[in-house]
């Protein structure tokens, strides 16, 4: 027996059921995300599955908050369906019970996708960030928060790996502000450092106003990269501490997202009037790649990189991966979300 849209259903029906709900899991990220369905062809099945679940709830989220004129009411019935999935009683949608199941196998803890939801409530109310560490503040909730989630469906809690599991989330994210630029900006958004645009002498209501591939906009996305790449040099030396058949699929990501980066790169920065996109020849290039370098970690020294500290931003979530004792939902949490609903009852 089985727990389907908060009803117990017989054994057959409920295999079936997870089977569909997984079909359509894979859709969504086939359609959704493509970069992450390249690298997840590499990882093994039952992690394959796991994570597609996880990846389809969280995308669909976030394309609630980006995508809907609703984003209040969007993050508000984010918070409901976690509650729901953690009651046992998911939603009667696919990726809500695809990720119940998950919580449930996995243990997961509840203060992950909680970061998630946070992040996502940030997007709602329109927050910017004064400097690198407030973005990547914002980037851990909505990228290492997966990250950690990653490892945990690996059954991998150690404290050194959830640090280099966050360090990749953090640069993904990063690239992802990078290749976004423009496309951010005419949405209204802006996840720049504002301390870097003041040093370029650029108002951020301006660039919003008109955005513009100026050359301080080119430098600011530059040192943007510049971080990423630090971070995902930083994050390899964990690699050695996930299950090996994990290995390949992880170092896929990390270079197809760093990719994404490196065309960033050659288009001279300017990711304002255009978007990087890699191709299906390259994304299989870094594939081979990632299973090339997989199997080296089998027989490399471990690096010193490994014991580094985790980011200062990220260190709750590799805590909270670890099975730490959940507290409350957190003050900050609760503050932005109270703000959501008031701006949700003015909309009524």
């Amino acid at each position: 027996m089985t727990i389907s849209g908060g009803h117990f259903t017989p054994d057959l029906r409920a295999g079936d059921l997870a089977a569909r709900d997984m079909a359509e899991c894979r859709e969504a990220i086939r359609t959704g995300s493509l970069s992450f369905h390249a690298a997840s062809k590499l990882l093994p099945p039952r992690v394959r599955d796991a994570s597609l679940a996880l990846y389809a709830f969280c995308r669909l989220a976030d394309d609630a908050v980006d995508e809907g004129e609703d984003k209040a009411g969007a993050v508000l019935s984010l918070r409901d369906r976690l509650d729901l999935v953690y009651r046992g009683r998911p939603r009667d949608a696919a990726a809500d019970r695809a990720f119940a199941r998950v919580v449930e196998e996995y243990d997961m803890p509840r203060a992950l996708p909680e970061a998630l939801l946070e992040g996502f409530a940030w997007d709602a109310v329109g927050r910017r960030y004064d400097t690198l560490s407030g973005v990547l503040d914002y980037s851990a909730r909505v990228a290492a928060a997966v990250g950690a989630m990653m490892c945990v469906l690996m059954r991998v809690r150690d404290g050194d790996a959830l640090a280099r599991a966050c360090d990749l989330g953090l640069a993904m994210q990063l690239t992802n502000i990078a290749r976004d630029v423009g496309e951010d900006a005419r949405a209204g958004r802006i996840y720049l450092p504002l301390d870097w645009l003041a040093d370029e002498g650029i108002a951020a209501d301006a660039f919003l106003a008109a955005p513009t591939a100026s050359a301080g906009v080119r430098r600011v996305t530059r040192r943007l990269l510049d971080e990423a790449d630090r971070l995902y040099l930083r994050s390899e030396a964990g690699v050695p501490r996930l299950p090996l058949a994990c290995r390949p699929g992880i170092l896929a990501a990390r270079h197809v997202y760093a990719g994404i980066g490196g065309q960033v790169r050659a288009a001279g920065y300017d990711s304002v009037t255009q978007r990087a996109r890699t191709g299906t020849a390259a994304k299989l290039g870094w594939l081979a790649l990632a299973t090339i370098r997989a199997a080296a970690t089998a027989i490399a020294p471990v690096p010193a990189r490994l014991h580094a500290a985790p980011e200062p931003e990220v260190a709750f979530l590799v805590t909270a991966a670890q099975g730490a004792p959940r507290k409350a939902r957190s003050e900050a949490l609760l503050s932005v979300l109270a703000q959501l609903e008031a701006r949700d009852r003015g909309m009524a």
